[in-house]
């Protein structure tokens, strides 16, 4: 299962909703539009009884259409992807980039949600959500959004160490739009699990993914750097650029303002900038600094 940010930056490494949570929230936006659409309906029965049956009848369908689909476009698109429903069970409406929706992807979800909703009672929405490996119904897959959960147990969330002082900042030029969400994921778990692994186990696993994220990248890690702490700094790194890139949206993803990292990238001379130094890091000044839990196995 992929994990994303939103373009608000509410909260980091979101993930997709399950279908039972996103049944339970259209049940109560359908319950809310219902109920206002009743009242509405009985308000024009009476303020409209003296006007002939067309004229009824073209006041009613233009309730349905300003409640039912109207309303749900409207309220998605003014909260920013959070309806009464999805507020109530910690979901939000986001772009398939982690942004938040604006007025043409809640636009298309609310009309293709006529169809796989209203008309089949849910049906063609639930067996879509069951096909889409991130529980996407059609709507989504035509408005290019996902929903995602916004609140996530404390006691169920893994912690990411973060990279030791001295790795802080050295990969600002890195190149990340080459690495895949899987990859990410795959690293991610890695890093909330690797105290549990067997220390040579994890140092294999850390040297795969370290060569996997740097063909990825087009840049080797800097010689003599531990590569679960290569890991952890690019993954601190790439949530960085993910919360600058909610206040600045015209920022390509996985891009960064500076000069890509490594000399692959480099325009001149091959040699590192000033802001990557990639010289190797002696071993003694290793065993002098505090225990991280990226040292290399004995």
């Amino acid at each position: 299962m992929s994990e994303l940010v939103t373009g608000e930056a509410v909260a980091l490494e979101l993930r997709p909703a399950k279908l039972p949570s996103r049944v339970l929230a259209v049940v109560l936006d359908l319950v809310a539009a219902v109920i206002a659409y009743v009242v509405v309906m009985i308000a024009l029965a009476l303020s409209t009884a003296s006007l002939d049956e067309a004229a009824q009848t073209a006041a009613a369908i233009a309730a349905f259409l300003l409640l039912l689909v109207g309303g749900p476009i409207a309220v998605e698109t003014l909260s920013h992807g959070r309806s009464l429903g999805k507020l109530a069970c910690g979901l939000r409406v986001v772009r398939d980039d982690g942004g938040p929706i604006r007025f043409r992807h809640a636009l298309v979800r609310g009309a293709v949600g006529v169809v796989e909703i209203l008309m089949t009672f849910g049906v063609v929405a639930c067996i879509a959500s069951l096909v889409s490996a991130r529980g996407r119904r059609l709507g989504d897959v035509f408005a290019g959004t996902l929903v995602v959960r916004e609140r996530i147990p404390t006691g169920r969330t893994s912690f990411v160490p973060p990279p030791p002082p001295w790795l802080s900042g050295r990969f600002s030029g890195l190149d990340l739009s080459g690495v895949p969400d899987a990859l990410w994921l795959a690293v991610r778990q890695y890093l909330t699990r690797m105290q549990q692994l067997d220390p040579q186990v994890g140092w294999a696993m850390a040297e795969r993914l370290a060569n996997d994220v740097a063909e990825r990248t087009g840049a080797p890690a800097p010689p003599g750097v531990p590569p679960a702490a290569f890991l952890a700094a690019v993954m601190q790194e790439r949530q960085a650029r993910e919360a600058r890139r909610a206040f600045t949206p015209n920022v390509p993803y996985g891009t960064a303002p500076s000069v890509a990292y490594g000399p692959s990238r480099l325009q001149g001379p091959a040699e590192a900038p000033a802001s990557v130094p990639v010289r190797p890091v002696p071993q003694e000044a290793d065993a002098e600094r505090p225990s991280t839990g990226f040292a290399p196995p004995a």
